[in-house]
Protein backbone atom coordinates (compact mmCIF):
# COMPACT_ATOMS: atom_id res chain seq x y z
CA UNK A 1 0.00 0.00 0.00
CA UNK A 2 1.01 3.55 -0.79
CA UNK A 3 0.47 6.07 1.51
CA UNK A 4 0.45 10.23 0.65
CA UNK A 5 -0.29 12.35 4.39
CA UNK A 6 -1.41 15.96 3.57
CA UNK A 7 -3.41 18.48 5.05
CA UNK A 8 -0.74 20.60 6.67
CA UNK A 9 -0.26 23.83 7.29
CA UNK A 10 0.36 27.11 9.58
CA UNK A 11 -1.94 27.57 12.75
CA UNK A 12 -2.40 29.63 14.98
CA UNK A 13 -2.33 28.10 18.28
CA UNK A 14 -5.80 27.41 19.77
CA UNK A 15 -6.66 26.97 15.81
CA UNK A 16 -7.90 23.61 13.95
CA UNK A 17 -6.30 21.35 10.94
CA UNK A 18 -7.63 18.41 9.69
CA UNK A 19 -5.47 15.89 8.50
CA UNK A 20 -5.80 13.56 5.42
CA UNK A 21 -3.94 10.05 4.50
CA UNK A 22 -5.11 8.47 1.18
CA UNK A 23 -4.31 4.84 0.47
CA UNK A 24 -3.84 2.87 -2.93
CA UNK A 25 -2.76 0.05 -3.68
CA UNK A 26 -4.98 -2.13 -0.92
CA UNK A 27 -7.41 -1.62 1.58
CA UNK A 28 -6.67 -0.44 5.15
CA UNK A 29 -8.71 -3.52 6.22
CA UNK A 30 -5.58 -5.61 5.21
CA UNK A 31 -3.91 -4.06 8.29
CA UNK A 32 -4.15 -4.47 12.02
CA UNK A 33 -3.88 -0.66 12.39
CA UNK A 34 -3.54 2.12 10.85
CA UNK A 35 -2.20 5.42 12.50
CA UNK A 36 -0.38 9.09 12.65
CA UNK A 37 2.88 9.65 13.85
CA UNK A 38 4.62 12.88 13.99
CA UNK A 39 8.39 13.88 14.02
CA UNK A 40 9.81 17.82 14.87
CA UNK A 41 13.18 18.67 13.83
CA UNK A 42 16.06 16.76 15.84
CA UNK A 43 13.34 13.98 17.34
CA UNK A 44 12.83 10.75 16.54
CA UNK A 45 9.66 9.52 15.18
CA UNK A 46 6.55 9.37 17.97
CA UNK A 47 2.80 7.74 17.76
CA UNK A 48 0.31 9.84 17.80
CA UNK A 49 -3.14 8.29 17.21
CA UNK A 50 -4.12 4.73 15.90
CA UNK A 51 -7.36 3.29 14.25
CA UNK A 52 -7.63 -1.04 14.48
CA UNK A 53 -8.80 -2.80 11.44
CA UNK A 54 -12.46 -2.99 12.55
CA UNK A 55 -12.33 0.62 13.13
CA UNK A 56 -14.02 0.10 16.65
CA UNK A 57 -11.10 1.26 18.70
CA UNK A 58 -8.69 4.39 19.03
CA UNK A 59 -6.03 4.79 20.80
CA UNK A 60 -3.72 8.32 21.61
CA UNK A 61 -0.47 9.11 23.02
CA UNK A 62 -1.62 11.66 26.41
CA UNK A 63 -0.69 14.73 24.67
CA UNK A 64 -3.45 14.87 22.06
CA UNK A 65 -6.23 12.83 23.80
CA UNK A 66 -9.70 15.27 24.25
CA UNK A 67 -7.92 17.40 21.28
CA UNK A 68 -7.19 14.99 18.44
CA UNK A 69 -9.61 12.69 16.69
CA UNK A 70 -8.68 9.49 14.28
CA UNK A 71 -11.06 8.11 11.62
CA UNK A 72 -10.90 6.60 8.47
CA UNK A 73 -13.44 6.51 5.90
CA UNK A 74 -12.92 3.11 4.14
CA UNK A 75 -14.85 3.34 0.84
CA UNK A 76 -12.67 6.23 0.47
CA UNK A 77 -9.84 4.23 1.85
CA UNK A 78 -8.59 7.25 3.87
CA UNK A 79 -7.62 7.57 6.61
CA UNK A 80 -8.03 11.40 9.56
CA UNK A 81 -6.96 13.39 12.06
CA UNK A 82 -8.60 16.13 13.40
CA UNK A 83 -6.45 17.84 15.57
CA UNK A 84 -8.29 21.28 17.47
CA UNK A 85 -6.42 23.27 20.06
CA UNK A 86 -3.36 23.01 18.41
CA UNK A 87 -0.68 23.85 20.70
CA UNK A 88 3.26 25.11 19.78
CA UNK A 89 4.38 21.84 20.87
CA UNK A 90 2.47 20.36 18.15
CA UNK A 91 4.45 21.21 15.27
CA UNK A 92 5.84 18.84 13.54
CA UNK A 93 5.57 16.44 10.47
CA UNK A 94 3.09 13.80 10.51
CA UNK A 95 2.97 10.65 8.82
CA UNK A 96 0.60 8.11 8.37
CA UNK A 97 1.74 4.25 8.82
CA UNK A 98 0.18 1.08 8.37
CA UNK A 99 1.14 -1.55 10.93
CA UNK A 100 3.37 -3.79 9.81
CA UNK A 101 3.70 -6.33 13.23
CA UNK A 102 1.66 -9.38 13.41
CA UNK A 103 -0.20 -9.42 15.94
CA UNK A 104 -3.57 -8.79 17.69
CA UNK A 105 -2.75 -5.81 19.55
CA UNK A 106 -2.45 -2.30 18.00
CA UNK A 107 1.03 -0.90 18.32
CA UNK A 108 2.97 2.22 19.25
CA UNK A 109 6.49 2.55 17.87
CA UNK A 110 7.18 3.66 15.26
CA UNK A 111 9.12 0.55 14.10
CA UNK A 112 6.15 -1.24 14.16
CA UNK A 113 4.45 0.50 11.29
CA UNK A 114 5.91 0.70 7.28
CA UNK A 115 4.65 2.22 4.18
CA UNK A 116 5.50 6.12 5.18
CA UNK A 117 4.36 8.26 3.13
CA UNK A 118 6.40 11.64 3.03
CA UNK A 119 4.65 13.26 5.74
CA UNK A 120 2.74 16.65 5.88
CA UNK A 121 4.23 19.71 7.74
CA UNK A 122 1.86 21.43 10.96
CA UNK A 123 3.13 24.22 12.07
CA UNK A 124 2.22 26.30 15.40
CA UNK A 125 2.73 29.83 15.89
CA UNK A 126 2.27 31.17 19.41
Amino acid sequence: VQLQASGGGLVQSGGSLRLSCAASGGPFGNYNAIGWFRQAPGKEREFVAAINWRGDRRYYTDSVKGRFTISRNTAKNTLYLQMNSLIPEDTATYYCGVQTYYGNDVRRRADDYGSWGQGTLVTVSS
